[in-house]
């Protein structure tokens, strides 16, 4: 058991999913077409080879699509500046952009995408049971990360395409965790709300969970037990919530000490969080989490007392709403609208928050160590996700009344 578990977490496994998936360090490359074969042992057609050099771009993982002039074996590149961070070629290009889209899947633009358009376009209620449960999972792997401190694949053998999370540690996979409990929240609660075929939404379901693991593999931030354990701890939360869930709906909604819980409950678990020994994003992004999960349980309660819900009206599970251009058209000004508004209160209520708390403490907003202090980076990010947390459940569905697009 020992051996397998090693081998799980093990670098050179990762590394060769990643040559498996077309994706090598460029020096290995370059190495190895000199002779005249290319990095999987193929010859490499003079003055065709299609190899395409990146660089992680350090601190964000992102690549800004300069290009460079081809080179002397007329491969085109395309690189990104980054301090000491390996170049590296991508033999497969659908591969790397599926991986790279996949990853995605599990971060902040996906959350404050998805969860709102479910809520604008399909019911606030599987919105609100997505979030309840995302919110559990990803702050129990989140704590287990800086309590166990387990690495994550080094660099080399690994090609690391990301470099923002790097400083965190590995186990479990958060992304693993959130795609998975997404996925089969949704999967779970949606055939008392609406009406689909289970087959179709249990293969949608396993096929994004499965895309957003193997990410994790390709952009070389996790090993396959990061993974693994993140599933499987999925797995045991949703199993041992699962007969909780109504009895929580009901007590956000109608209990009246519902809005103290709202805001009590995140705040100490925000206040608990383990202290490392020096800086990391897990803190940060949990506080991230915990804040939009507050504003969210207010704004359902809120709207509950407001006695306007938003959600489908008659006789449950209701018919899946018609794809007509009309519809599409409506749905698609929705979520413009209501991604615009929640940008913007993102926007505004981060810079007045940081600000001030920055005032009281006597710091400058724009030093970026003073960001990072606990006192500050906590406050400041709980209360602008809060915020957009709920501008998102009470006032977007209003806005969309008001011009009639409810």
């Amino acid at each position: 058991m020992r051996g397998l578990i090693t081998h799980l977490h093990s670098s050179e496994l990762v590394a060769r999913f990643q040559r498996a998936c077309g994706l090598y360090p460029a020096t290995r490359a370059e190495d190895k077409s000199v002779h005249g074969h290319s990095v999987d042992g193929h010859p490499v057609p003079n003055g065709n080879a299609s190899g395409h050099r990146h660089r992680a771009e350090a601190g964000t993982g992102k690549l800004n699509g300069s290009t460079r002039a081809q080179d002397s074996n007329s491969n085109y590149k395309c690189s990104v500046s980054s301090g000491d961070a390996k170049e590296y070629v991508v033999r497969s290009r659908p591969l790397h952009f599926l991986f790279l889209v996949s990853a995605a899947l599990g971060n902040e633009v996906f959350y404050i995408s998805f969860l709102p358009c479910l809520h604008w376009n399909l019911d606030p209620f599987l919105c609100r049971r997505c979030a309840n449960i995302w919110v559990v999972v990803m702050y129990v792997g989140q704590v287990l990360k800086d309590v166990l401190k387990l690495p994550r694949p080094l660099a080399p053998p690994v090609v690391k395409l990301e470099r923002r999370v790097d400083a965190e540690y590995g186990l479990p996979s958060t992304h693993a965790m959130a795609a998975t409990a997404i996925s089969f929240t949704l999967l779970l609660s949606a055939p008392q709300r609406v009406q689909f075929q289970w087959e179709v939404g249990l293969f949608l379901a396993v096929l994004l969970s499965v895309l957003v693991c193997l990410s994790r593999l390709y952009t070389g931030m996790h090993s396959a037990l990061d993974v693994i354990c993140g599933v499987l701890l999925t797995a045991v939360v949703m199993a041992t919530s699962y007969p909780l869930w109504p009895w929580l709906d009901e007590v956000q909604l109608h209990s009246q000490f519902s809005p103290v819980l709202a805001l009590v409950v995140p705040v100490l678990l925000c206040g608990a969080y383990p202290e490392l020994d020096h800086y990391s994003t897990t803190r940060g992004d949990t506080t991230i989490i915990m804040g939009v999960a507050s504003g969210c349980w207010l704004g359902y309660w809120l709207n509950q007392q407001l006695g306007r819900t938003f959600e489908p009206e008659g006789p449950l599970p209701v018919p899946l709403p018609s794809l007509s251009a009309a519809s599409c058209v409506q749905g698609a000004a929705r979520f413009g609208l209501g991604l615009s508004v929640l940008l913007a209160t993102r926007q505004s209520v981060r810079w007045a928050s940081l600000a001030l708390v920055c005032r009281c403490y006597g710091e400058s907003p724009s030093n970026p160590e003073a960001r990072r202090r606990k006192e500050i980076e906590v406050v400041y990010k709980f209360v602008t996700y809060a915020a957009v947390g709920l501008v998102n459940t009470v006032l977007v569905n209003r806005l969309f009344l008001l011009l009639g697009l409810l």
